[in-house]
């Protein structure tokens, strides 16, 4: 059952924070602070495990024949680390960002829940299973993103829904279609479906319902219209959404469509793979220049993350496995980085009210700190060396070299130049003299400016520790390894 408490524990606490309500917010942040730490050491445990080659793993069975199951491989841990750490770093954000908001306790439990959720994705040992929590993940999110009761929040949140339940319902007919076919198949390392390879026409259409119930929450385009949108809601859901766990179940669903279910013999043997790739580099292109456009920071910021997440579609869809783990890596590595950038959007809102690119003149002088932190998030993204994003390009650059497809390796390249134009001109104007002036004592909540500065260094210690064991890059390439044969070049 100790599989089971990465999902447990986060539900759990979501329940005690409703419970405990409004009025008693010292108990409420302890607990979901303990939550939080407690699931962080249950997953390392997990993790410590699975490297040892003890991968755990438990079914719930439901009806005949089918079980309600999750296993701890290495792959999904990966997944479930980022989750459930960045969700302790965020907590002490929120707590601060969040300090005087109405309806906290509805803030942190549906928080917490979502966490869960996406803890189950992670885990979850076949599509059935991980269907069910993606779902649930739906649901949980909904009141974060409505969470001001704005009529803006109202109207982000019914497109996300519309959204959601779309590619839900997608997801629905694809997994039951494959269970007809195939049965009950559990995710397995080079895929599940040999024995009814034969049936072609039926394969593509299922893998393509399958993608696009995937591609929602990755924001696939023509699939992330809800993204921009929901950036109304508070800063902390703007880092759920877009670095911990909506976004990040949405590439991950694809990750184990083409390398557990699939598999990349047959995903490229059917075409589907590369029909996926040519999407996802036309989101790669598309989202990078709609950012160059965005004078509101945070729609810059959600433009820049339907790029990078197809950075990591594309990488699994060329099937090649440095390439495939450049996209796990990626994963990772995107979580620190962009929310490195969200958490300090959301500081520059409440300390400053600045929220357009043409207000930071003087910023920098007023938060040194702060947007030193973005730029080191900025430089990353972009894909400079030594940091976590260079890491995770250079995987996905060589391998697309390595699986015959140059043309993918020119779109990465593309788009770290679009990168830097997008996110350079933040950087300079933040640096021009301006209205701001320098801070007295602590230029912001401290609850606030450590989680950034946090957040910061990861992406600096994830590209210089990026060779060793342990490393997000590291544990791509020996989860990925077993779908290709078990050995990377």
């Amino acid at each position: 059952m100790t599989v089971w408490l990465p999902v447990l524990l986060p539900a759990l606490t979501g329940v005690v924070t409703f419970a405990l309500g409004d009025r008693r917010g010292t108990a409420r942040a302890a607990v979901n602070l303990v939550g939080a730490i407690v699931s962080s050491v249950v997953v390392v445990s997990l993790v410590i495990k699975s490297y040892a080659g003890e991968v755990l793993s438990h079914a719930v069975p439901t009806l005949p024949g089918l079980d309600f199951g999750v296993h701890a491989d290495l792959l999904g841990l990966l997944f479930s680390a980022v989750a459930t750490v960045l969700w302790g770093v965020t907590l002490v954000y929120a707590i601060g960002y969040m300090d005087h908001a109405r309806d906290r306790a509805r803030f942190f439990g549906f928080f917490a829940w979502c966490i869960a959720a996406a803890n189950g994705v992670a885990l979850a040992a076949d599509p059935i299973t991980l269907f069910i929590f993606y779902e649930i993940l739906s649901l949980t999110t909904y009141p974060l993103v409505v969470h001001s009761g704005s009529s803006e929040a109202i109207a982000a949140g019914r497109k996300y829904l519309f959204y959601a339940l779309g590619g839900g319902a997608a997801l629905l007919v694809g997994v039951t279609w494959l269970t007809v076919l195939a049965g009950p198949v559990p995710f397995t390392p080079g895929g599940a479906l040999a024995s009814v390879s034969g049936h072609t026409t039926e394969l593509r259409i299922i893998f393509g319902l399958l993608a696009a119930g995937f591609g929602v929450k990755a924001a696939l385009v023509p699939l992330h219209g809800w993204l921009p949108g929901a950036m109304v809601a508070p800063a902390p859901v703007s880092s759920l959404l877009h670095a911990v766990a909506v976004v990040k179940a949405g590439v991950f669903g694809m990750i184990r469509l083409v390398n557990e279910l699939y598999g990349p013999e047959l995903s490229s043997a059917l075409g589907v793979a590369q029909a996926l790739a040519v999407l996802a580099a036309f989101g790669i292109i598309f989202g990078s220049v709609v950012a160059l456009r965005q004078e509101d920071l945070k729609r810059r910021l959600a433009y820049s993350t339907v790029a990078q997440l197809s950075y990591i579609t594309l990488g699994t869809a060329l099937c090649s496995p440095l390439a495939a783990a450049g996209a796990l890596a990626h994963l990772a590595h995107h979580a620190v980085m962009k929310i490195t950038m969200f958490f300090t959007a959301g500081s520059l809102a409440e300390t400053l009210h600045v929220k357009k690119v043409s207000a930071l003149p003087g910023v920098a002088r007023r938060m040194p700190v702060t947007m030193t932190s973005f730029a080191v998030a900025a430089f990353a993204l972009a894909g400079i060396p030594p940091l976590a994003g260079f890491a995770s390009k250079w995987l996905l650059g060589v391998g697309a070299a390595e699986g015959g497809a140059p043309w993918a390796l020119l779109v990465y390249v593309a788009s770290g130049a679009l990168a830097i134009g997008y996110m350079v001109p933040i950087l300079i104007a933040s640096l021009r003299p301006g209205d701001h002036p320098e801070a007295a004592g602590t230029e912001s909540d401290p609850r606030m400016l450590w989680p950034i500065v946090t957040v910061a260094a990861l992406s600096i210690i994830f590209g210089l520790t990026a060779g060793l064991p342990g490393s997000p890059a590291h544990w791509a390439l020996t989860a990925i390894a077993p779908s290709f044969g078990g050995l990377m070049p």
